[in-house]
Order: structure tokens, then sequence, then C-alpha cells
């Protein structure tokens, strides 16, 4: 499914209309952004910045270090330090915000209740399941690999291709190659292909980016990544899935940092024969869950259903607010109801 305001003529000249004369902009994404997240983020503002608009990226929490290294990082606000005041002030001022990589106002955390209620038009670019009707813009699909791709086709579309330069680029291209698992998912398109083609053909070094985001660890991270391993896995061949439980006291044990366990999840799935791996981390105010599944098994429904997320068909996220031991207790007690599903076999 899919929904572009560039398709309506109507409504595509009145964003061009907006957006004709320099704006005051806020663009903002989900709680502990990724390198799609990010990327997008920081890649809109570049094009705006260009258009002659104020863009400010506001992010509802802190990021990983990995992510440091993208053009206009530096000027990014993080809502959770000192400058909160300075945050609504921009979000109350705003002509425009943009909401990139997300699909409902609760997935900004703190921020929700001024971006709701801020009289600024709103944009929604994101590529999530089932989206909250917020915007007065949409450029939205959830067939789409990444938001960073969805940004380019946007740009595209509003004829400002020259525009994309070689900063701009690496922030793009960012975001595609992790939410494409480096363009292993099954959401590597040839669409994908093409804009990644176009980003290279810019001149981006991909094997810098990829080594930024991905070979970058710290030696504690990489330690926590052994620990996690050898002593949190658990495999349940009885169900196809795997899972690990992380405590509070685990990620302090190896002076965790924010993003030290993204992708680590996806070690659980790459276990032979297994449908669906979960990782269940415990934070300051609530358990966090990360899904992972290959074929058909949509963890996106089952974390929708069960644990207050959501996300994709193969890939979501879910949050718990009871304790790490009860949300997995929980967790194990639904997987006889999904045994079939899991296994292709009738118990």
């Amino acid at each position: 499914m899919q929904e572009f305001f560039t398709e309506s003529s109507q409504k595509l000249q009145e964003f061009n209309d907006f957006l004709a004369l320099p704006k005051k902009i806020v663009i903002t994404t989900h709680q502990n952004p990724d390198a799609d997240a990010l990327g997008s983020s920081l890649g809109l503002a570049a094009y705006l910045k260009k258009k002659g608009h104020f863009p400010t990226v506001i992010t509802p929490t802190d990021y990983p270090d990995f992510l440091r290294w993208m053009s206009g990082e530096k000027e990014v606000i993080n809502f959770e330090s000192d400058k909160q005041e300075l945050s609504k002030t921009l979000i109350s001022e705003a002509d425009i915000i943009f909401c990139l990589d997300f699909s409902a106002l609760n997935r900004i955390k703190h921020m929700e209740e001024f971006v709701k209620n801020s009289t600024a038009k709103k944009v929604l670019i994101d590529h999530h399941q089932q989206p909250e009707n917020f915007a007065d813009f949409v450029y939205w699909s959830e067939k789409s690999a990444a938001t960073c791709e969805l940004i380019y086709e946007l740009i595209e579309k509003l004829g400002d291709k020259d525009l994309i330069d070689m900063p701009l680029a690496e922030c793009l291209y960012a975001g595609l190659v992790t939410d494409t698992g480096s363009f292993r998912f099954d959401s590597t398109t040839q669409e994908v292909h093409r804009i990644a083609g176009e980003l290279i053909a810019m001149g981006i070094q991909t094997n810098q980016i990829h080594r930024k985001i991905f070979d970058s660890n710290t030696f504690e991270r990489m330690k926590f990544l052994g620990f996690a391993l050898g002593e949190k896995l658990v495999y349940l061949p009885e169900y196809n899935v795997s899972y690990m439980a992380i405590s509070k006291e685990d990620l302090a044990k190896f002076s965790s940092k924010n993003g030290d366990t993204e992708g680590i999840v996806n070690y659980g799935l790459s276990i032979k024969g297994v449908v669906m791996a979960a990782i269940f981390t415990e934070r300051d105010d609530m358990i966090r869950i990360s899904f992972r599944s290959v074929d058909n098994f949509s963890v996106s429904e089952f974390s929708r259903k069960h644990f207050n997320g959501g996300g994709h068909k193969n890939a979501a996220g879910g949050r718990s607010h009871e304790t790490l031991e009860k949300t997995v207790e929980y967790f194990l007690t639904l997987l006889p109801q999904y045994q079939q599903s899991l296994t292709g076999l009738d118990y």
C-alpha cells in the first residue's frame, strides 16, 4: 500500500506554494534513531537548506556514536538534552514539521504532545505499516525499504535531484544500506538498487560508509556481544524461535551505550531453521523489544497484538512496562498458539 501527495496535482501545488517562500521547519524522527531515521532527517535538512529554508532536526532521544559522522549531525538537537525549552520553542514557531520514519506520534516520546498541538503543517514520510492520520501531506509506502529511499524519490519528483551533493548522498545511502540489511532483506527491490547505484555514481565511498556504521565497535561492545551470544542466547527448536533477555545490570557491566544492542537480534535469526528472533532489553522506563522474522511470519502483527508495537512484516519493535522476567514469561506463553505458523507443523 502507498499514498503519495505528489500524485495529486492539487496537493502537490499546495505543497509547492507553501514552500515557495523561506519557512521555519522542524524535522523529527522516532526515539532511538537508527541510520535510516537520522540519515533521512539530515538528508532532508540539507535539501531544504539548499531551497532557502531554515530546518532544524530534533530527535526525541540520543542516538549511537557510530552515526555521528553524518553531515549536519552536529546541528541536531536532542529533545532530552538541556535544550528542551529551545526545542519546544522551535516546534511551536515552526511553519512546517516533517515526521520521518515513524507512523504514530507516540514514537517520538515526550515530543508527542508538542508536535500534536503545533499549528504547523505536518508532513509524514514513512514506510511503516498502518500510519496514523495526523499529517497534512503524506508520502508513505510500506513497500519501500527505507525512508531514505522515499526522501530520494521525493526530491526526484520535485525536480531537484541536481541538489543532491556528496554529503547528502552519504546520508541517504546510510539509510538504504542499514534498513535493507546490506541489501539482503526481502525489501531490497530493483528501485532500491537503482537509487543506490545513482548515489554511488555521485562518488560516495560505500566501503567507508559501511566501515563507519558496522566496523566502528568499541572494545566493550564486542565483549558485550560475546556475553550476549554466550550467556543470553536461548534457542527453542520446537518453535523455531530464539531470544535474548538483557538486564540493566548486564548493560552496566559492559558500560553499554545507546545503540550497543543494535542488530544483535539478527544473530539469533541467523541460526539455521529459526523463523522468529527477539531481544528484550531492560531500560529505565520500560522493556524494549526487537523482533525479526523470515518468510511469511509477521512480527509486525505479533508485536502489535501483544507488545504495543509494530513495524514491518519481518522487522518490528515492541515495549512492555512489566519486569524483564514477566515480559519474557509472557512471550513464552504465547509461543504455543503460534507453533504451527512458526514450524509449519500441526502439533
